[in-house]
């Protein structure tokens, strides 16, 4: 990649530009040589984002980037790759990725989620399925842990929840349910939320979503319903929007469940809630 200038010379301006058709081919340049860097390198990655999404819907949506899920470890390596190659680099930008420059091609080498829940572990490299993206053949994030991913973005400017859905409706009928559940374990009440809107959504493809799930789920809010032990005010509105949420923090004196759930990650699992068996 050393040497490789795959976009537009700085011209200072006193000459044309590239045109929008040639600059978006010299970043989709870059991103495939960043994809055979860190193949050459034998440096486990993932790809996720909007190559990920179309891979398992068959939807396709432009993107400017390039989305990369890898442990931290290689994260960390491959962010060494491509500074030795000549990319420009920023190290744990917001907390949760590194980001590689190449002129105007970025990719982003993730982690972990924005809220620290959804760490990138050896399940998702055990669970990755193959295919060829931009020339390239790679591992593709596996769909749970995307879903996993994706279910928390509900902020103001972004919002998931219809990729979710999309990923529910092209996979749910052959998604690992069991992983799944025990993917969002203490945080099912979002998994939940996002399973209704499936319904809502899609009516007609109710049975993409086995029963035994839905059984588990609500009876899990059934038995929950009187609200839990809670010993005060708690916020956990903060893992779902950051922002959104901060003036009940601020102003209204919850406590920070994003902070909160930090330290909840490092203590042993609360007891399960005892669901009845069927009759």
């Amino acid at each position: 990649m050393q040497g490789h200038d795959t976009s537009p010379a700085d011209t200072g301006g006193t000459e044309p530009r590239l045109s929008e058709e040639k600059r978006a081919t010299a970043e989709l340049s870059a991103r495939a040589c960043a994809l055979e860097l860190l193949r050459e390198t034998g440096i486990p990655f993932l790809v996720g984002g909007a190559y990920a999404y179309a891979h398992h819907t068959g939807l396709h949506r432009d993107t400017k980037d390039l989305d990369l899920f890898l442990r931290k470890p290689d994260a960390d390596r491959a962010l060494a790759v491509f500074e030795a190659n000549g990319w420009r680099t920023e190290r744990d930008a917001h907390g949760w990725l590194h980001k590689a420059f190449w002129k105007e091609a970025l990719v982003d080498l993730i982690y972990t989620s924005a809220n620290g829940v959804a760490v990138v572990d050896d399940a998702w490299v055990e669970h990755a399925t193959e295919a060829e993206v931009l020339g390239v053949r790679c591992r593709i994030a596996p769909v749970e842990e995307l879903l996993w991913n994706k279910a928390f973005v509900l902020e103001r400017d972004r919002f998931d929840g219809t990729e979710v859905n999309h990923l529910l409706l092209a996979t749910g009928a052959r998604l690992d349910w069991q992983r799944m559940l025990k993917r969002f374990d203490r945080y099912w009440e979002v998994l939940l939320a996002h399973l209704l809107l499936f319904r809502f959504a899609y009516p007609s493809d109710r049975k993409t979503i086995p029963d035994w799930v839905m059984w588990e789920l609500l009876t899990k809010a059934f038995y929950s319903v009187r609200g839990g032990n809670w010993s005060g005010k708690l916020c956990r509105g903060r893992l779902l929007s950051e922002l959104g949420y901060r003036v009940d923090v601020d102003e209204k004196g919850y406590e920070d469940g994003r902070a909160w759930d930090e330290q909840e990650r490092t203590r042993e699992a609360p007891p399960p809630i005892t669901v009845p068996p069927k009759h």
